[in-house]
């Protein structure tokens, strides 16, 4: 039985509200307009009674008493319930209450039915007082007919209003409910429509700059990355498949060779160059599986490490390489991170630093003074990276000396997956300013000491 819809449930709930404000409101209206009335007549027959009371005991009752303002009757009664004089509506009428009081006093009261017989309501004001003959009370009374006609007449206005109020109230939050949810309408219908194959379209962002626009604009902001994540998923195949085709085409053409030629002598020479191609595939292989990795956004195994013991393993098993390295580590720098992604970040900045130098690597390790980042920078005396290409060189495939890359065996991978892994990380990899060569610069937060 709940409504199903947003603005279902807030037409409801907003009806709600204002009914239970409008029967809160007409209850309190009510009782606030007879209070003040039934307050305005007992104020009058209560002068009254007391004028009367006074003119008793100075013993200056008239015989009849005269009509007044503020009661329809006056009735004075002796303590032996002997009528003394009353007004002339009450002339030989019984005494209003069988009852005799036995002290002095004031009593006020409502009568259903009155003393003169009509169908109001009656506020009887009783007053006892000691006089020279003894016990006398005056009963002054003044009709309710204008408070229960007030209340009547109010009653009646509140029946008609409150409801029509209300369906007021209710079709107006329909209807500005439905215009405010006109938009997330229209942003839903257009992303239901979305496929993965037009991720170009984008959703219609309303002119109103409250917070279905600020929706609007954080979906078309989503939309933008799933496309460009799309993208770079299709042109990851589409270069994956490239670089797979190269070696696997060559690897075949050299087997082929194999087969086709008798001479035992010319065998290993090709089965030599079958097994590079081969070795290229295998670690060509290993880079798409660990960008694979990354991309799924696999979860960090984190621990703490020292990551100059790290550096340092690294570059003692590159001792026998064609360059040398030159070290300058500063102790116990700690991170906090995965010490085989870590290791797997170093190897192929100093596989990038060794195939472009010429004489020489260098390796500096820090600890930021200002923010206590560990800074890794690996530097190299080759050609070095001009300023336009230091952000391309992290893309995937990329190769700016194509042919001379192809001949050191690298398929554009290493500095990508670098940055990659130091991005999951929480740090950053960059190519910076250097006076000669190229200079990576790696960036990681250190560990908690506390």
């Amino acid at each position: 039985m709940r409504p199903l819809t947003v603005r279902a449930r807030a037409t409801l709930g907003a009806s709600a509200v204002v009914a239970i404000a409008l029967a809160v409101a007409s209850l309190s209206l009510l009782g606030l307009l007879d209070a003040n009335l039934l307050h305005n007549a007992e104020a009058d027959a209560d002068a009254q009674a007391a004028a009367v009371a006074q003119a008793a005991v100075a013993g200056k009752l008239d015989p009849l008493l005269p009509p007044t303002h503020g009661a329809d009757f006056i009735q004075v009664v002796s303590e032996s319930g002997q009528v003394l004089t009353s007004s002339q509506n009450l002339t030989g009428h019984p005494p209003i209450s069988p009852t005799r009081p036995t002290v002095p006093g004031t009593i006020r009261s409502t009568w259903d039915v009155g003393p003169l017989g009509d169908d109001y309501r009656q506020r009887v004001v009783q007053v006892t007082t000691e006089t020279e003959g003894g016990l006398v009370t005056v009963y002054a009374g003044t009709s309710l007919r204008d408070a229960d006609a007030a209340d009547n007449t109010t009653s009646a206005a509140l029946l008609v209003g409150v409801p029509l109020l209300l369906v007021t109230v209710a079709g107006v939050t329909w209807w500005v409910t439905g215009r405010a949810l006109r938009p997330v309408e229209a942003i839903r219908a257009e992303v239901a429509e979305i496929s993965d194959r037009d991720l170009h379209r984008r959703v219609p962002v309303p002119a109103t700059h409250d917070e279905i626009a600020r929706l609007a604009l954080t979906m078309n902001a989503t939309l933008d990355r799933l496309e460009s994540s799309g993208q770079r998923q299709r042109q990851f195949i589409a270069d994956a498949s490239h670089e797979l085709r190269s070696p696997i085409t060559v690897l075949r053409t050299q087997l082929e060779v194999a087969l086709a030629v008798r001479d035992p002598a010319a065998w290993p020479e090709l089965i030599s160059g079958a097994l590079e191609d081969t070795d290229r595939l295998q670690h060509l292989a290993a880079d798409l599986l660990l960008l694979a990795r990354i991309d799924a956004a696999e979860p960090l195994p984190s621990q703490p490490l020292d990551l100059t013991e790290l550096v340092r393993e690294a570059i003692d098993k590159r001792r026998g390489d064609r360059l040398p390295i030159r070290a300058e580590l500063a102790g116990d720098v700690q991170v906090i991170g995965s010490g085989l992604w870590l290791t797997r970040v170093v190897t192929n900045l100093l596989d990038n630093a060794q195939r472009f130098a010429e004489r020489t690597v260098e390796v500096r390790l820090t600890r930021a003074p200002e923010d206590g980042l560990a800074v890794l920078e690996v530097t190299d005396d080759g050609p070095g990276i001009p300023p336009a290409d230091r952000e391309r060189v992290f893309e995937r495939f990329t190769r700016l000396d194509d042919a001379r890359s192809r001949d050191h065996g690298g398929a554009g991978l290493g500095l990508a997956i670098a940055r990659d892994l130091a991005y999951h990380h929480h740090g950053t990899l960059n190519a910076e300013d250097a006076e000669r060569g190229a200079r990576f610069v790696l960036r990681l937060p250190p560990a908690r000491t506390d």
